[in-house]
């Protein structure tokens, strides 16, 4: 039997949702965040169950069909789509539980960070993750998780407590610190190599939803003494600040959560709102909720989009000052930015070893980042970020943000490091020799 007609009977019988080209909704199906994608898989299937998963996995194999997994479908690279093969898309299996008295959130594999954020707050908890609300839970998790809580609560990853997967041979197994302790340590940070997460599980926190949060903006002739600022505040201020630095073309910016209570936020934050007159100060009391769903404009879907990223040990105001002029630089009708990000507090508490994860002894993570729409600037803003990323490389230490990662053919021992890359290819050779996990930044068995 041809493929195609393999995949009609396959679509006849499977009980979950197979979209095939030229269906009603096949466009849409296979349309992923990153505009700059644009791939035509031989299916797009939609389980609502781990066993639907394991079912379609084995088709794809049995057919040697490319498998790409969608979770909320924002990996920049574009891992969550291919071209022929079979995306298996997790946005039918959605929702996420929360236990109040254990504080644990139960969420699907196909969740998106609203649903995880929606259900803790509405026990008074939570659980540190990304910055738009859209984004899958899975991808953010499995790669790390990086928010605005970071300083306090930790990594996504740093919560999590078990999850369940489907593996590369359509198995059904769990993994935590107690069953498959080293499948677990590679899942928190290298996690898409290793199989097809249908269930996580996640410690959460106390937390009341009430957080200081907002954006002291000046021109980008003050750019020297605001990156002094934000320097200071990021090495002295304590763990329940999560400052931001923004670098536009014609402003600078600190943008600041503070998860501590309103007192303690006014006197952590009374140096950077005095400094200036600023020409912008919207920091103020709100829901977390609220702060967590303020970049979903901005980053809506149907965009083009590159970055790229380095953890630093510091950050020197003249390097700052050089991705300043290329901020600049860059063409019309081109959103640039340079973000730096605070590190350390709750992220640096968790020993290195004890994840996949590489990075925790930086002082910054800083990224060059574009967003477009015109198809023919492509190339242009990718070498963009190359450029603008490449006067951060002087300070930076070993290991990047894989979710990050979007060139093809990195090598991952600059992701992981030696010891560490090593250990992650024992595993793949344990869980997934054929390398059926290949759609992300991939460690060959």
């Amino acid at each position: 039997m041809s493929v195609n007609g393999a995949l009609r009977a396959f679509a006849d019988a499977f009980p979950g949702e197979v979209v095939l080209p030229g269906d009603d909704g096949y466009e849409s199906a296979r349309a992923v965040w990153n505009r700059m994608v644009d791939r035509r898989p031989a299916a797009v299937v939609r389980p609502t169950r781990a066993d639907d998963v394991a079912t379609a996995l084995r088709f794809a194999r049995e057919r040697d069909l490319q498998i790409a997994v969608r979770g909320g479908g924002h990996s920049i690279p574009g891992f969550s789509t291919c071209d022929d093969g079979l995306v298996i898309d997790l946005s039918r299996m959605r929702g996420a539980e929360v236990d109040p008295e254990r504080r644990v959130a139960c969420v699907a594999g196909g969740s998106l960070l609203a649903e995880l954020d929606d259900a803790a707050q509405a026990a008074g908890l939570v659980c540190p993750v990304g910055v738009v609300s859209h984004t899958g839970v899975a991808g953010l998790t499995l790669g790390g998780g990086m928010g605005r809580l970071q300083r306090r609560y930790g990594l996504t990853i740093d919560n999590l407590r078990a999850v369940e997967l489907v593996t590369a041979d359509g198995r059904l197994a769990a993994a935590s610190e107690d069953e498959h302790p080293e499948l677990f340590w590679g899942l928190r940070g290298a996690g898409a190599n290793f199989g097809i997460v249908t269930a996580f599980e996640f410690g959460l926190h106390p937390f009341d939803g009430t957080v200081t949060h907002g954006v002291v903006g000046h021109p980008i002739d003050r750019l020297d003494d605001v990156v002094g600022l934000f320097r200071e505040l990021v090495e002295s201020g304590p763990d329940e600040v999560m400052p931001t630095l923004a670098v536009g073309r014609t402003d600078v910016s600190i943008s600041v959560l503070h998860c501590g209570s309103p007192e303690q936020a006014e006197r952590d934050l009374a140096e950077l709102r005095a400094f200036g007159p600023p020409a912008q100060d919207t920091i103020e009391v709100k829901p977390y909720l609220v702060a967590q769903r303020l970049l979903d404009g901005e980053m809506e879907w149907g965009h083009r989009f590159s970055m790229k990223s380095a953890f630093l040990s510091e950050l020197p105001t003249d390097c700052v000052r050089r991705c300043a002029d290329l901020v600049a630089s860059a063409p019309p009708g081109v959103e640039t930015v340079l973000s730096v990000w605070a590190w350390g507090g709750a992220i640096a508490a968790v020993p290195d070893g004890g994840t996949a994860f590489t990075g925790r002894e930086a002082t910054y993570w800083a990224s060059a980042e574009a967003q477009w729409d015109d198809g023919e600037l492509d190339t242009t803003c990718r070498q963009w970020v190359r450029e603008t990323t490449a006067e951060l490389m002087p300070y930076a230490l070993t290991g990047r943000y894989v979710n990050d990662v979007e060139e093809a053919g990195v090598d991952l021992r600059s992701v992981y490091g030696e010891a560490k890359y090593d250990r992650l290819v024992a595993l793949k050779r344990e869980w997934d020799p054929d390398n059926v996990f290949r759609l992300n930044q991939n460690i060959a068995p």
